[in-house]
Formats: C-alpha cells, sequence, structure tokens
C-alpha cells in the first residue's frame, strides 16, 4: 500500500476538507492533532504536541507528503520548525503548507510568525510547496457573527477581504500535495473584494438582522497597511469562484433582506 499522506491539523475546518479528498484520490492518510480521534476507512489519527514537539517524529515517521495545515493565533514557527527537522529525519520527499495571503506585508505579530514558518520550510533542505491562501468564508462569517451581538458594529474604515471558500482551497492543496513541489505558488483568493461593511451587511441580510454600523479607524503601520490593501492579492492570483453571497445562501438558507445602518 502507498505510504499514508499525513495531515497536520486533519481535525480543523480545512484539515477536515482535505482527509476525503486524499482518501478519494486514493491514499491512506495520517491525522496529526493534538487529541485522539476516531479512524475511518484508510485514516488514522495520532497525537502529537508540534508546539512543544512531543511525539512528533513517530507521528511523521513512514510517511513521505506531509500536508503542514495545524495553525494558530501564535506559535506557528516553533510548531513548523519541529515538523520540519522530524520531517528531515523520515526523509519526506514533499511537505506542503498554507499560509496567509500578506503575511509577508501586513505588519502583525501572528503575521510574522506565519512568514517565519513559511521561511523554516523554504529553508528546510525538503521539497516543498506552500501556498498562501485569503481568509475562508467561515471564518469571516464567525467574525459577523460576534460582532453582530453587539447593538452598534463598530467597522474598521479601509479594511477590505477577498474571502475564498475553504472547498477550494482544500481542492487546491490535495493538488499540490500529489504534484511535484514547486515552492511558493501564486495566491489564492476569492472572488471578489468586499469592504467590510459589505461583509456586514450581508450576514445582517441572511440572518435578518438590524444593527447600526460605526465606522471605526485601524490604527498604527497595520492599519496603514491593510487600508493600503497588503492583505489582498490582486494580480497574479489563482481566484477561487465561490462568492460570500453563495456562501451566506447556503449556510444560512432563511436569507431575509434587511439592510444594516451606517451611522458616519
Amino acid at each position: 500500500m502507498n505510504a499514508p499522506i499525513l495531515v497536520t491539523g486533519g481535525t480543523g475546518t480545512l484539515g477536515r476538507l482535505v482527509t476525503p479528498l486524499l482518501r478519494d484520490a486514493g491514499h491512506p492518510v495520517r491525522v496529526l492533532s493534538r487529541h485522539v480521534g476516531h479512524p475511518g476507512d484508510g485514516v488514522t489519527h495520532v497525537t502529537a504536541d508540534l508546539l512543544g514537539g512531543e511525539d512528533v517524529e513517530p507521528a511523521v515517521r513512514g510517511t513521505e507528503i506531509v500536508l503542514h495545515l495545524a495553525g494558530g493565533p501564535k506559535g506557528d514557527d516553533q510548531a513548523t520548525r519541529n515538523l520540519v527537522r522530524a520531517a528531515r529525519r523520515a526523509g519526506v520527499r514533499h511537505l506542503v503548507h498554507i499560509s496567509v495571503i500578506g503575511a509577508d506585508r501586513v505588519p502583525l505579530a501572528w503575521l510574522r510568525s506565519k512568514l517565519d514558518a513559511e521561511r523554516a520550510i523554504a529553508d528546510s533542505g525538503l521539497p516543498w510547496t506552500t501556498l498562501r491562501a485569503a481568509q475562508f468564508h467561515d471564518l469571516v462569517l464567525a467574525m459577523a457573527e460576534k460582532m453582530a451581538k453587539l447593538p452598534v458594529v463598530p467597522v474598521p474604515g479601509g479594511l477590505r477581504l477577498q474571502p475564498v471558500d475553504a472547498r477550494e482551497v482544500a481542492a487546491r492543496l490535495v493538488e499540490l500535495a500529489l504534484g511535484a513541489p514547486a515552492g511558493l505558488v501564486p495566491d489564492l483568493a476569492g472572488p471578489t473584494v468586499y469592504g467590510m461593511d459589505e461583509l456586514i451587511r450581508g450576514y445582517l441580510g441572511a440572518v435578518g438582522k438590524r444593527r447600526l454600523l460605526m465606522p471605526v479607524r485601524l490604527p498604527g503601520k497595520p492599519g496603514r497597511a491593510y487600508r493600503n490593501g497588503d492583505n489582498l492579492t490582486l494580480d497574479g492570483a489563482t481566484t477561487g469562484t465561490r462568492s460570500w453571497e453563495a456562501f451566506l445562501a447556503e449556510r444560512l438558507p432563511q436569507r431575509r433582506a434587511v439592510p444594516g445602518t451606517v451611522v458616519g
């Protein structure tokens, strides 16, 4: 049988989509997470702590392709270095990594961690591929849900997002993993650039809520970077096809058009 493909973060939003695609392509999958999972047909689970480094080497051993999808608000650089160390010892022949558009341009600590993780992979000596993607629709929905709990929703002025469907990112990652190592590939973003106010209005209309939207200014260098669109890829990107509106219609089918209100 083929060597299993290791998927870190295999129980997360992206990992849960990637695993069945790999199985459909005929590959056994080994899912790495911090908690014990439920095995399935051709899917095994291993536990390891990427950040602390515990049990990472036995989790990687015997694999040839690794999809590194695990991530968090901090520590991605250290977790990735631990994975790289284990992958080198295991003789992994293709290390595939998901990162974020703007990791090299937006001065935020968690994006610096993402960029350092990219560099750890690029400098690993292993054959590698890195895909930078925009924010998933699921993440934008979670943000909108939290913001809409407030009676007045603060909307960062000048903040634009290009949300992408997680299923399209998963399909692209599987394509890359099963192909030849390609280094840093073109970014993957959604088909439309939205202001944050447009995204919030779309959510409010989908759930039938009225809220006041209050523009606020993002401070400092990160705010300037977002206003400059440094988190976007307007040229040279691979573009997904599923829009924010289509995602909302599927996820929140009881759509009712109720406009939000902007207070200057």
